[in-house]
């Protein structure tokens, strides 16, 4: 029989043996299967992953399905996409029933969550201003994670999408202005730019932010003589430094925007909303006072415009003249130039897609991925933003005592 002193010699001894430890087991790989839908949206072109990333996609083991005709409009023809070794589906459900990541440019219609599955996940912009009450609804009642991709976040905190389309809607801002300055669109006839021994011709632009640097660099390399408005001295001495240039810049002062208005042949709108409408810092007083033939492209439309004389045109009659000055106010200027859009879109989205993969999952992915935890809003039919759930009046959990409970 074993006294209490045997006892404590066996604890002690196997106490002071080599244990084994525990650790975490890898994460198993994960094979998506993604489905991308054709864009129904009005005048929607861009598509969200092009054939050489679905290609790469396909490389690490993912499954593509791609709808039929998807890349039309941004010169991608089916041909391109099964080469790359997606599969064509020949209609929108046959995606969403066979796809367990779903990707697109425009957030769904009611019609297209109706062929969602649960435990599906929906990457596509939320648009929330133009989305009917019972979206939200709809999405929790089919059990699906959505993510909006215009409010994920990078490494250094800023948002990779909204970015890239700045830079393209800055830049094509100018280009736009300049067609409708020649006389082949019935303008003024003027060059965008300048020429030895002619004055250049002035540009004003309102907004020191993404859309606004750009538009600037356009500008700048045609030769214009460029004047930058904000209402942030902060933005304002940024653009200065990263331009690399003197520039003229000023706080949005009424008094001295009109006077510089009056002799502007370019004006951009590139104001942008922190919440709600862009707020209007251009009268019709100021308009009117404008030259004849000059031009306005307001890219801040989508959020009100930042013009009084706005009003909401599309890519097939873009333009209308009030007072003698064109107006271009397409709210989706990235859609004009839809191939390259395409390619910024798709070197976002991929290397989010093979990080889901390899962490084995959103699930996984969300707990190593602060980035694009940003930008979800449904989490398997739980609504996780707060805000959305104060405006709709819906409940909503944090999203990061749900991830922690994984």
């Amino acid at each position: 029989m074993k006294t209490s002193r045997d006892v404590l010699l066996s604890l002690t001894k196997g106490a002071l043996m080599p244990q084994e430890e525990m650790l975490e087991v890898a994460k198993r790989k994960g094979r998506l299967n993604i489905g991308i839908p054709k864009e129904i949206t009005f005048q929607e072109n861009r598509i969200p992953l092009v054939p050489d990333d679905v290609a790469l996609l396909v490389n690490h083991g993912h499954n593509v399905l791609v709808e039929t005709g998807s890349g039309n409009s941004s010169n991608f023809q089916d041909h391109d996409y099964s080469e790359a070794g997606a599969q064509i589906a020949y209609s929108a459900e046959e995606v969403y029933k066979n796809a367990d990541t779903i990707i697109k440019v425009a957030p769904p219609s009611l019609a297209e969550i109706e062929f969602m599955q649960p435990k599906q996940t929906l990457f596509s912009t939320l648009q929330l201003p133009a989305q009917p009450e019972n979206f939200l609804r709809k999405l929790i009642d089919k059990k699906v994670s959505a993510i909006a991709y215009e409010w994920i976040k990078d490494e250094d905190g800023v948002f990779p999408v909204i970015r890239a389309m700045g830079e393209i809607a800055g830049g094509t801002s100018i280009l736009i202005a300049a067609e409708y300055l020649s006389n082949t669109n019935n303008g003024q006839g003027a060059i965008l730019g300048g020429i030895s021994g002619v004055a250049p011709t002035e540009v004003v632009i309102i907004g020191a932010g993404t859309v606004g640097e750009y538009a600037a660099r356009a500008a700048l390399g045609l030769g214009a003589t460029v004047k930058v408005f904000d209402n942030s001295v902060y933005r304002l001495r940024r653009l200065q430094n990263v331009m690399g240039t003197r520039i003229f810049t000023s706080i949005i002062q009424p008094r001295v925007l009109a006077k510089h208005l009056k002799t502007a042949d370019v004006a951009i709108g590139a104001l942008r909303a922190s919440g709600g409408r862009t707020p209007l810092v251009v009268t019709e007083e100021m308009v009117q006072e404008m030259k004849a033939g000059s031009v306005i492209v307001d890219v801040s439309i989508d959020q009100g415009g930042c013009f009084e004389t706005s009003r909401v045109t599309n890519h097939t009659t873009p333009v209308f003249r009030k007072h003698g000055v064109v107006h271009y106010c397409v709210p989706n200027i990235a859609s004009r130039v839809s191939r390259t859009a395409s390619y910024a879109l798709s070197t976002i989205f991929t290397p989010i897609l093979k990080n889901m993969g390899e962490e084995g999952g959103l699930s996984n992915m969300l707990r190593h991925n602060i980035g694009v935890r940003n930008g979800v809003y449904v989490y398997n039919g739980i609504l996780t933003n707060k805000y959305l759930g104060e405006l709709f009046n819906l409940p909503s959990k944090d999203l990061d005592l749900l991830v922690a409970a994984l």
